[in-house]
């Protein structure tokens, strides 16, 4: 047993991301995408036409990372930026047909990893005490 709340809740937490993180870049970089690029197309397409400060906060990303993964989609030819009319300083952004032929190829093969792989064993009762007490953590982060 760890001593700390930092070093059992904290760092537990943080590995766990980063394998997670490492475990679908090996298991989709045969699309040529990581997964940091897959959740903002995922998240623009889910709100195609949004300017990329909407987008950052739908990726739950900051600005400047959401800036360099568009620039990184856009020359995949993936997406789509066209000047805000009201706005010279931001880009509309849009989802290209290259994007979303992406996107439906690649979204049931990642759930399927996330099922038969990251979450096999876990029960449906399990992930749902788990993500409560996430949301909890967060609420608690949020209010400090």
């Amino acid at each position: 047993m760890l001593d700390t709340r930092d070093e059992s809740i904290g760092l537990f937490t943080s590995n766990t991301v980063k394998n997670i993180i490492r475990f679908l870049s090996a298991n989709i970089k045969n699309f040529d995408i990581t997964p940091e690029q897959w959740t903002v197309l995922k998240r623009l397409s889910e709100n195609d036409g949004i300017n990329q400060k909407e987008l950052a906060i739908k990726a739950e990303k900051d600005q400047p990372t959401v800036t360099r993964i568009l620039d990184i989609l856009e020359r995949k030819e993936l997406i789509l930026k066209k000047k805000n009319k009201d706005d010279r300083r931001s880009f509309i952004l849009f989802i290209t047909d290259k994007g979303i032929a992406l996107k439906e190829e690649l979204s049931p093969i990642i759930e399927e990893i996330w099922e038969a792989k990251i979450l096999t064993g876990i029960s449906e009762e399990d992930l749902k005490v788990y993500r409560s007490v996430l949301i909890k953590m967060n609420e608690n982060i949020e209010r400090s």
